[in-house]
């Protein structure tokens, strides 16, 4: 009887791991098909000088050439300090916004909509739509300011080396700003009202349980928001390429801007299909993004531990 029972147990175990490789097994095969396949691909052409019709064994010559880059060296300066001001910007932003927009306010189902529609919104077409705004001769931002008696002007945003990156990072933050809310605004509301409501007994304010309740309670979350957000700011060139193109003089080239360039042509450059070098290129930025990854996932859970 009991080996009965445990053959049967077994029988119902291999069904149950048939059964989730089952539905795993798409997932896994998106994932090597538009992940490793392409990695795969690209890890190839580091060899090789390719311009997409014709093929060259050049060896190590491609890595040689990305430690003398210097262009890639401000690159990945350029990306460390445009993700170092969005986080540090949109991340308490939308944490603000969430916790407004989680009060029993009138209208807030509307405010979170106007929140969150940039976030639907093409990369491309709202950067189309920015470059406009900020047009040093008919855009609504120097024409509002003229309105507005602040100056008269023409201050070129994307054109000045000294507010170009504040300007995309803007950009950055409108588009970007929902996504974030809307995660936070999740977490906000798993928190038990019955623990808010156990503060108010004991006289605290909002702000007490601001910082002593729901910031704590938070912290699940705002690693997962962290790392997303990380990742994404040090991933992002869409705006920047419809904005600046890099410019100007190189001020706003980021590393996967550089990579696109290298790989389709850069229409500031000589025009030159470069997908060898470009492949070098965009390895050696994901292994960035990695290794800043890792550091932060076990920063995170060194803080964890120590309390």
């Amino acid at each position: 009887m009991t080996s009965k029972k445990k053959s049967s147990l077994r029988t119902s175990a291999h069904k149950d791991r048939f059964t989730v490789w089952l539905m795993l097994s798409p997932t896994i095969f998106l994932f090597l098909v538009v992940s490793v396949y392409p990695f795969i691909w690209i890890s190839k052409y580091i060899f090789y000088d390719y311009n997409g019709f014709v093929e060259y064994f050049i060896g190590l010559d491609n890595i040689k050439r990305l430690f003398s880059d210097k262009l890639f060296d401000v690159s990945i300066l350029h990306t460390l300090e445009y993700a170092f001001f969005k986080l540090i910007t949109i991340i308490p932003l939308a944490l603000i916004v969430s916790v407004l927009l989680n009060q029993k306010l009138r209208g807030k189902n509307f405010f979170r909509t106007v929140f969150f529609i940039p976030t639907v919104i093409s990369a491309a077409v709202a950067s189309l739509v920015f470059y406009f705004v900020y047009s040093p001769y008919n855009g609504i931002l120097n024409g509002t300011l003229k309105a507005l008696h602040i100056t008269n002007m023409k201050i070129d945003w994307l054109g000045n080396p000294g507010l170009v990156m504040l300007s995309i990072i803007f950009v950055a933050i409108w588009g970007g700003l929902g996504n974030y809310m809307v995660l936070f605004l999740a977490g906000l509301q798993s928190i038990p009202d019955s623990i808010y409501e156990s503060s108010k007994i004991d006289g605290t304010n909002k702000l007490q349980d601001f910082f002593y309740i729901t910031i704590p309670m938070l912290q699940p979350m705002l690693k997962v928001i962290l790392m997303l957000a990380i990742t994404t700011a040090l991933k992002d060139y869409q705006s920047i390429m419809v904005l600046t193109g890099g410019g100007p003089a190189g001020r706003s080239q980021v590393m996967f801007l550089y990579v696109y360039q290298l790989m389709f042509g850069n229409e500031n450059g000589d025009g030159a299909v470069q997908i060898g070098y470009g492949s070098t290129v965009g390895l050696a930025s994901s292994i960035i993004i990695a290794i800043i990854t890792v550091i932060y996932l076990r920063v995170s859970k060194k803080m964890d531990e120590a309390y």
